[in-house]
């Protein structure tokens, strides 16, 4: 019957600690963190004392995405961390406004697909959209490899589409060397 309401039961897990692999632990403190999307639980192990942290976060169905081939494979959310932390690398995004920004494209996929399957295609849409609003930068470093960039033409054709925060900032020009 809850199947009906789109519930799936699952075979509850134990919880194991990392360092014994005792299913004997306390929670100690738990705390809601970024929009109460997730609740992080402090756990101390009562075989070995071991101290260790769990997440837990709302999943309101799984995803599978249809790539370009026509694969299909699970949704990832640790793979969407890396590759939109990958484009922020060095830039001036912190931890949390990236997982900000994927907890809310997880959310959105979620909520917008139809089913249960999602394009790559729409997955990248998403991220560059979320990533042209967070940094500017960070968007051509995705869009780059995205968009599989071959030529010096593909960078200038995306960054003529973004738009100028600051009309009247000045530029800096680069200094002249061999290389330019």
């Amino acid at each position: 019957m809850l199947a009906r309401w789109g519930f799936h039961c699952y075979r509850i897990r134990v919880m194991r600690c990392p360092y014994c692999s005792s299913t004997d632990s306390r929670v100690t403190d738990s705390r809601p963190d970024i929009e109460d999307a997730i609740i992080r639980r402090r756990r101390v192990c009562n075989q070995c004392g071991a101290k260790f942290t769990t997440v837990e976060r709302i999943q309101m169905r799984d995803l599978v995405v249809r790539k370009n081939s026509g694969k299909l494979e699970p949704f990832d959310r640790e793979k969407l961390r890396r590759s939109i932390l990958l484009a922020c690398r060095n830039r001036d995004v912190d931890e949390h406004q990236i997982e900000r920004l994927v907890t809310s494209i997880h959310r959105r996929l979620e909520t917008e697909a139809p089913d249960d399957t999602v394009t790559s295609v729409m997955v990248g849409q998403m991220v560059s959209d979320s990533l042209l609003n967070l940094d500017p930068i960070a968007f051509i470093r995705f869009s780059s490899v995205y968009r599989k960039f071959s030529r010096v033409s593909d960078f200038k054709k995306i960054i003529d589409q973004i738009p100028e925060a600051d009309e009247g900032a000045a530029v800096c020009e680069l200094p002249r060397t061999t290389l330019f």
